[in-house]
């Protein structure tokens, strides 16, 4: 959880100075007394050349939805469909024209097909994990994790960030008060999936984390309960936390003030706010948490917040997310539809009201599956080759990047990796992808490992 900007430590802090017991107890009495233990308030990695990376002058986009589709939706029965091939390859599902010629899809994405024209198709995506968690924080971080292609990899409060994080951080000043926000749960297989975390980068850079279901009648934000408050406790703190901090850590108390304006600011819970959007519309995205998660992701883009990720499926199980190794022609077809309808009412929305060409949005799973039906009626996990959908952000309408095989086993031309994807984030928010920042050994790393993929973009061929 979250506010992570605000209520951090600036980066490269380390904290060396003497502490004693009177003053710990005041600004952790505050901090529990408040709920803000949770969110962040603490000391950081010390990136230890504090470079950013380089930015164009007015960059390409402002924001970036990222639509994460956990469990691994079948590229062949979704985006990427053989309709030539033999039954045991091509399943059950028919396929259908879109608005671009010789493009089809499957017969459950009718109204994707109608905006294919406003969207790029990516196919030939691989990477070399075949597990939920790995593969997770291969996609969500654009790099292959140090622990190796395991089934309960965990979380690394040292590992390389989320794609959400970097962007915040890489930002800098031109992030917005509240970049990153994650909805509408954590991932979790067993353990809290990889690749959701700011890592190395520290606490400030980590996620506004929603939790809840914003289609429920009830829906709210936890983190805004405490705002009635939050003025008095503050001066509580300002009257019991007499011990001036040191040198840089005196910043702390600019921190810890930005983040008491930012709970209590009524523009930002207004943001939150869905029973502003009139019924016709969210009938139009769907009321379920996938389609209400999406609106409310419009909703964040248009108050300025940098990057949103809507996860779609919180657990591990055939019937918890889109990991259909039986039954997969039932399940999808129990899962299409909604992100069908939720999906094209985004793109929809964005257009209508002139934000699509200054936000990118990406839909994808961590990896796709297995070309031939098993014995189940379902397909195994397959990270050789799947695809992804990009709309937005100056992406060329009707574009399709790269082609697999015959039965969509592997890439059969323009192979692309979650590396590149992530190049591709970043380069369409005016950042530099290789941009060399340290982590707090004095490690180098690049703010992306891969390459954009131009070709998608208009002008840029």
């Amino acid at each position: 959880m979250v506010v992570q900007r605000v209520l951090a430590m600036p980066a490269g802090l380390v904290w060396r100075g003497p502490l004693n017991r009177d003053h710990l107890f005041c600004r952790r009495q505050f901090l529990g007394a408040t709920g803000l233990a949770g969110l962040g308030l603490g000391l950081l990695p010390d990136l230890a050349s504090g470079a950013r990376p380089v930015t164009s002058p007015s960059g390409r986009i402002n924001s970036c939805v990222l639509i994460f589709y956990y469990g691994g939706p079948s590229h062949l029965d979704t985006l990427d469909p053989k309709p030539d091939a033999p039954a045991e390859v091509r399943g059950e599902y028919r396929t259908i024209a879109t608005s671009v010629p010789g493009v089809r899809i499957c017969e459950h994405l009718p109204r994707t097909a109608r905006l294919t024209d406003r969207l790029a198709l990516v196919h030939g995506l691989h990477h070399p994990m075949r597990n939920h968690n790995s593969a997770a924080a291969e996609a969500l971080t654009g790099r292959t994790p140090a622990g190796g292609d395991q089934e309960l990899l965990t979380d690394d409060p040292r590992g390389l960030p989320t794609l959400g994080s970097a962007v915040s951080y890489a930002l800098g000043p031109r992030a917005h008060v509240l970049p990153y926000v994650a909805l509408p749960y954590t991932l979790y297989n067993v353990v809290q999936l990889p690749g959701q975390t700011s890592g190395l980068l520290g606490g400030a850079y980590d996620r506004f984390q929603v939790d809840g279901d914003p289609s429920a009648a009830d829906f709210r934000i936890a983190a805004f309960d405490v705002a009635a408050n939050l003025s008095a406790r503050s001066a509580l703190l300002r009257r019991l936390d007499c011990v001036p901090l040191p040198g840089r850590a005196a910043r702390a108390e600019v921190y810890r003030e930005r983040a008491l304006r930012l709970l209590g600011s009524a523009d930002v819970r207004r943001l939150f706010d869905l029973a502003q959007e009139p019924e016709r519309l969210r009938e139009r995205y769907g009321r379920h948490r996938l389609g209400q998660s999406l609106l409310l992701a419009r909703r964040l883009v248009e108050g300025g917040v940098n990057f949103v990720a809507a996860f779609d499926g919180q657990t591990n199980g055939q019937d918890a997310n889109w990991d259909s190794h039986e039954k997969l022609f039932a399940r999808h077809r129990q899962l299409i539809p909604p992100s069908d309808l939720a999906l094209s009412a985004l793109i929809e929305d964005l257009d209508a009201r002139g934000l699509l060409k200054t936000t990118l949005v990406v839909a994808m799973g961590e990896f796709g599956r297995t070309p031939r039906i098993n014995k189940n009626a379902g397909r195994d996990h397959w990270p050789d080759c799947y695809s992804a959908l990009l709309a937005g952000g100056g992406v060329t309408g009707g574009a399709v990047h790269g082609a697999s095989d015959k039965i969509g086993a592997y890439p059969a031309a323009d192979p692309v990796t979650p590396a590149d994807l992530a190049a591709t984030i970043f380069w369409r928010f005016g950042l530099d992808p290789t941009t060399e920042l340290y982590d707090q050994t004095g490690r180098p790393f690049r703010l992306a490992e891969g390459e954009p993929i131009r070709k998608l973009f208009r002008g840029e061929a």
